[in-house]
């Protein structure tokens, strides 16, 4: 008697063991089921740093420091951005979105800032949507490359990269214009 509710006890067990190993596994299983998808954007991103409409705000500097034209990003400066996302190099072209975030200069010896910024998509396809990016941004050189961590929407989940091409740069005026060649790896 005693040998077979000690069978039942293990039978329970094993059962018990499959349960939890099946609902442990299931937890990513939406997203393994559903096939990843890849889209490539392109896009311009428009920055103004004066003017009555800057879409860069410097909210705080290092003590002692001047942020001029000839020093726009000291170490340790933080702007707020809210920059216009276009379809064409001209910044009058249509406006399909806008990057929202924050740049943190971070690096003393050169201009790098670093980048936590959302792409938000106001039109077409992929209205609603957006990506996030934190990566490591040497804003002085022409050809960079950013790091996607992360969306939503029809973004959902996104990974990926942003290669970027300064077409246009004003350090006096504080405009640029950079264009955007990116490729998102996400799930719908």
């Amino acid at each position: 008697m005693k040998n077979k509710s000690m069978n039942n006890v293990n039978q329970l067990l094993l059962l018990l063991l499959f349960f939890v190993v099946t609902v442990v596994s299931q937890g990513h299983a939406p997203f393994s089921i559903v096939k990843e998808k890849v889209t490539h954007l392109h896009f311009f991103y428009q920055e103004r740093l004066t003017g009555d409409n800057p879409t860069a705000v410097l909210v705080a500097q290092p003590k002692d420091t001047r942020v001029n034209p000839s020093n726009l990003l000291p170490f340790g400066a933080a702007y707020v951005l809210e920059a216009p996302l276009t379809e064409g190099q001209d910044p009058n072209s249509k406006v399909v979105g806008k990057a929202q975030g924050l740049a943190v200069s971070a690096d003393q010896d050169t201009t790098v800032a670093v980048f936590m910024v959302d792409y938000g998509f106001t039109s077409g396809e992929f209205s609603g949507s957006s990506f996030s990016v934190m990566s490591r941004n040497p804003i002085l050189e022409t050809d960079r490359e950013l790091a996607i961590v992360g969306g939503r929407g029809k973004f959902r989940m996104a990974r990926g990269f942003a290669t970027l091409h300064t077409n246009y740069m004003n350090i006096t005026s504080g405009f640029f214009t950079v264009e955007y060649h990116v490729v998102l790896f996400h799930y719908e």
